[in-house]
């Protein structure tokens, strides 16, 4: 099982940035997936960015240019650089783990583990 802790959210203008944290504690060695969903209230988590553990980074349409995920193995860390954030961007974002194969699918139910969520605001 793989702990996940969130951080770096907060409320920005729109056209700004942020980057979001996922420090990975636990059996990290067995995941083949990690990425990040959003949920906006009254909506369903969404997919947005996914990193398998060859490093192929995988994006929704509507993140990509804008948004980038990485991860340093050393520190166990997911990071999500969300830069020209937009209205329709706020939510609570989530870090989410697969164990097994290197695949990043964007069904949340398919994913192992999760973090408790950072908030992310923009104002307009």
């Amino acid at each position: 099982q793989v702990q996940l802790v969130e951080s770096g959210g907060g409320s920005v203008q729109a056209g700004g940035s942020l980057r979001l944290s996922c420090a990975a504690s636990g059996y990290t060695s067995s995941w083949g997936c990690m990425g990040w969903f959003r949920q906006a209230p009254g909506k369903e988590r969404e997919w947005v960015a996914g990193i398998n553990l060859f490093g192929a980074a995988y994006y929704t349409d509507s993140v990509k240019g804008r948004f980038t995920i990485s991860q340093d193995n050393a520190k166990n860390t997911l990071y999500l650089q969300m830069n020209s954030l937009k209205p329709e961007d706020p939510a609570m974002y989530y870090c989410a783990a697969r164990v097994g194969a290197a695949w990043c699918p964007p069904n949340p139910g398919l994913y192992n583990s999760w973090g408790q969520g950072t908030q992310v605001t923009v104002s307009s």
